[in-house]
């Protein structure tokens, strides 16, 4: 956890030997932060990350692999709904701040269901990801893990299956407040956008040349136009840390023909960079961060050029693959 103080940087490490996947703050309550494990389950904190307990939710055999906080979704006791995806595919909800819980899974009867498999195990499948929309708390999107990018209109209740030209392979997916009905889609097979909440689907590549294996995305909080991204050729170049090989990418148009731009003034070589983790600031506008096994990086110019964070950096973390990032003020 690192906290910015007037003295500077301020670093705490918690949670250690956890295995963590995912992060994650409650808007309303940023007090509140959410760490989930592959195999130690739910954490939570009421002190922005230093000191942690465990939650009720611990599923047998189970792996969180996603949260999601809503931004606009208000629940009990003044917490926001929390969403929690799981291997293999759950998804459960809380609406206390993860006192109880209830179990969403109609999205097993899709059709589509019957394909998905996670190629490393194949015998199963997870909720790669979950983005509540940030203009309408009934929209839920689901991203399977090389399976299929779902979502509800419902809050949950019952679910849409994959649209037929739309991303296969979703590790991120983004809305935004100046975009309703947007989506942004970093994927496996390349970068993904719909204009009308995942009905249809565009493919943008132009840039990228063979990097077309997109892993996070984020988007400048007051332009929804610039984007910036991580690439790699493929999975093993992406997370495979001997071989590593992976690059950030920004754009700044909508216009025909727009294309991607490689970002590498101020941040590690590709080779030996395990594949980054992006988000944006939640409230300064321009100002984007880059979490990889080299370091933490920020951008307050749109992803234009960057600067390392200026903490300490142990030897142990350049052999480690970060799992996850989220900031709050």
């Amino acid at each position: 956890m690192i906290r910015s103080t007037k003295d500077g940087w301020k670093t705490y490490e918690c949670l250690k030997n956890v295995n963590p996947s995912s992060v994650a703050f409650d808007p309303l309550k940023p007090d509140r932060a959410y760490c989930g494990t592959f195999d130690k389950g739910l954490w939570k904190s009421d002190d922005k990350g230093q000191c942690w307990e465990k939650t009720s939710l611990d599923i047998p055999d189970s792996q969180i692999m996603s949260l999601s906080v809503s931004p606009i979704k208000r629940g009990k006791e003044e917490f926001n709904k929390l969403l929690v995806g799981m291997e293999p595919s759950l998804i459960f909800m809380s609406i206390d701040g993860g006192k109880s819980w209830e179990k969403i899974d109609e999205f097993d009867k899709l059709p589509s269901s019957s394909t998905w498999s996670f190629p490393p195990r194949p015998w199963t499948h997870h909720v790669r990801w979950i983005e509540q929309d940030v203009n309408n708390e009934d929209n839920i999107f689901a991203a399977i893990e090389a399976g299929a990018l779902i979502k509800s209109i419902d809050g949950g209740r019952s679910w849409i299956d994959k649209a037929k030209d739309g991303p296969y392979d979703s590790h991120t997916l983004r809305t935004h407040k100046k975009a309703p009905h947007r989506l942004y889609s970093a994927a496996g097979d390349g970068y993904f956008e719909s204009l009308d909440c995942g009905n249809t689907w565009k493919r943008k590549v132009k840039g990228l040349g063979h990097n077309t294996y997109l892993y996070s995305i984020a988007v400048n909080n007051n332009d929804p136009q610039n984007i910036v991204v991580s690439a790699s050729s493929n999975a093993w170049k992406s997370h495979a840390i001997q071989d590593s090989e992976t690059f950030i990418y920004r754009r700044n148009s909508d216009e025909e023909g727009a294309g991607w731009i490689p970002s590498i003034d101020g941040l590690p070589g590709s080779k030996g960079t395990v594949i980054s983790i992006l988000e944006s600031h939640p409230k300064n506008k321009d100002e984007f961060y880059c979490l990889n096994n080299k370091g933490i990086f920020f951008s307050v110019n749109s992803g234009e050029s960057w600067k390392s964070l200026d903490i300490p950096w142990s030897k142990e973390y350049y052999l480690q693959h970060p799992w996850a990032l989220a900031l709050i003020e």
